[in-house]
């Protein structure tokens, strides 16, 4: 079910009569998939550099718990985390199920009608964390806590670039490497035997 809304001016941009759209929650902290591309989790973060801040958005695999897409902006847009999910159906859509779950917090990215629309055109079903529930999208928070914990805060990047760089390393070690201790096995194993 979705519940539409519309909310006036806050002072942070948003527009009168804009669509703020919120979803059930769907995944119910039920973080194991059966199979790749069942159920996603994204959830966006920050990375301080000394130039500002970098956003990454991401999508989360359950199955593996691998990182399907991620992007990066220097302000947090709704068009960043569509390019996001753009990416990986992108990468993913000929192997995508049915019904793929994609379930997120409500930042306002998750609650925009481009949102909305892009998971309709997709078919993705959009599943959506409870307000002051951040357990509800705990797999997501937990790749930026192990992210930010073994590289980001280790190496402090100063640029946007290094920053860049420093992700997409470790997100290559991260699906191809680093092992789960849940499987045994890095993500991209699990996933190619699957």
């Amino acid at each position: 079910m979705i519940y539409c809304l519309r909310y006036a001016a806050t002072g942070n941009g948003s527009r009168w009569g804009q669509q703020l759209h919120k979803y059930e929650n769907l995944l119910n902290r039920e973080f194991h998939a059966n199979g790749p591309n069942r159920k996603w989790v994204t959830d966006i973060s920050y990375i301080h550099t000394k130039q500002g801040v970098l956003y990454p958005p991401m999508i989360r695999d359950l199955y593996d718990n691998s990182i399907v897409a991620y992007k990066t902006g220097t302000r947090q847009t709704v068009n960043l985390v569509l390019d996001t999910i753009h990416l990986a159906m992108k990468r993913e859509k000929k192997r995508a199920a049915a019904g793929l779950q994609l379930h997120s917090g409500q930042e306002f990215q998750y609650t925009s009608q481009a949102y909305f629309n892009l998971t309709q055109a997709y078919g993705v079903t959009p599943s959506m964390s409870r307000k002051g529930n951040p357990y509800d999208n705990a797999m997501a928070e937990n790749f930026f806590s192990i992210l930010k914990t073994e590289c980001i805060y280790r190496h402090k990047p100063a640029t946007f670039s290094e920053a860049n760089e420093m992700l997409g390393r470790y997100i290559h070690f991260y699906n191809h490497e680093r092992i789960q201790l849940k499987t045994g096995e890095a993500p991209f194993a699990r996933r190619l035997s699957a």
